[in-house]
């Protein structure tokens, strides 16, 4: 994932141009800083659920995390509009999709690993049948439900991810053939599929959750593309960051109020649809930005392997505090400060010795030539740090 270490220079307050084919997409840093705040509401979510606070503290952690699903939401809708924003004209789909395997494939695979390493060594941990395996492996396990916690039980996201990346050059196609209004009108048909999935979900008109299931998570990623469409073209004409922002929060704690599961999804699209354009505009024009500082942008390097190896640790910790602890304050914050640290450790490891050398390697034999640091061929031109990666 690269990233901005440097604000962009500021641009008066108009809608940007269109981009020409021959341009490069420009630096987009908040929205890689997003990315980690995406990624903790997941990791507060799950220490909610594997109950380390009791008391006022698990009061606390169930009013702030309850709804941290929602970040998965935040991913899909994001992948969308990096996908889009950063979509080569005249590539190949093959090209694409290989770009994409050597992205997220290597970590993937390496928490895998831990995850099999764990249910060989350590007592009481799910075993997957060999099916289940090999559909973790490939990806295609969010599609059955019997099959789409096994392992890393986070990777079913990445299973929807897999989906969205195979009809992406499609949808890429379509895109780039709508203006403004065609655009709009995507991303208006797929707010309102979302709304009519959750409403759907939430009275049980399906014979099992489609929380999980990645043709229904589809809107979401297209919407994000379609709005980054309408960036591209320069007519976005949503509200600004903190107005954004403010939508996005209020979506986020209303959650709690309806049925679980994809049916939460209403609550958060919308403010999520606003919040990333926003903050992409905000990067283009050189506004003010939270999002774009230099260590939150880091995080958000960091925030896909964070996200992949967090549960495993949270998994690992239960056989050294137990199941459902219900730890007063003071001490459940000391776990999970404790756990969030060591899964940040592990990140940073997977990033700097699985998720970059290998990206590298992968891409520099696909290529046959040369890469710079940034997994690019050195034959390019340069372009500034910041450009997010889903």
């Amino acid at each position: 994932m690269t990233t901005a270490t440097q604000a962009p220079p500021t641009a008066p307050a108009a809608a940007p141009p269109a981009r020409t084919r021959s341009s490069a997409s420009p630096s987009l840093p908040s929205l890689t800083g997003l990315r980690w705040m995406a990624a903790l509401l997941v990791f507060g979510l799950h220490v909610h659920n594997f109950r380390y606070f009791g008391g006022t503290g698990g009061r606390i952690v169930s009013w702030g995390f309850e709804a941290g699903a929602s970040g998965v939401s935040f991913f899909f809708v994001l992948s969308g509009f990096v996908l889009m924003w950063s979509a080569r004209p005249g590539d190949r789909a093959t090209r694409f999709w290989w770009r994409r395997v050597a992205r997220v494939y290597p970590v993937h695979l390496v928490t895998v690993a831990l995850a099999l390493f764990m249910v060989c060594t350590l007592p009481r941990q799910p075993r997957p049948t060999l099916l289940q395996g090999l559909a973790d492996v490939f990806l295609v396990h969010s599609w059955w439900r019997p099959w789409w916690q096994t392992l890393d039980p986070v990777s079913w996201s990445l299973a929807c991810e897999a989906f969205f990346y195979a009809a992406f050059p499609l949808l890429a196609l379509v895109l780039r053939r709508l203006g403004g209004r065609g655009a709009t009108a995507v991303a208006a048909l797929s707010v309102l599929t979302v709304l009519a999935l959750a409403w759907t979900d939430a009275h049980h008109w399906w014979a099992q959750p489609i929380s999980s299931f990645p043709a229904a998570r589809l809107p979401e990623f297209v919407l994000g593309a379609a709005t980054a469409r309408l960036v591209l073209l320069g007519r976005w004409r949503g509200p600004g960051l903190e107005a954004s922002l403010a939508l996005a929060i209020i979506g986020y704690f209303l959650v709690p109020q309806v049925t679980a599961d994809y049916a939460a999804t209403a609550c958060t699209i919308t403010g999520f649809a606003l919040l990333i354009p926003a903050a992409a505009v905000a990067d283009l024009h050189g506004l003010p930005s939270l999002w774009r500082r230099r260590w939150l942008v880091r995080l958000g390097e960091l925030s896909f392997a964070f996200y992949m190896v967090h549960l495993l640790v949270l998994r690992a910790g239960t056989h050294l505090l137990g199941t459902r602890p219900r730890y007063h304050l003071l001490t459940g914050t000391a776990v999970a400060a404790a756990a969030f640290t060591v899964a940040l450790a592990l990140s940073w490891l997977l990033y700097e010795g699985v998720e970059r050398p290998a990206r590298r390697l992968l891409l520099r034999r696909r290529t046959g030539s040369a890469l710079n640091g940034r997994g690019e061929p050195r034959d390019r031109p340069r372009r500034r740090r910041g450009r997010p990666t889903p």
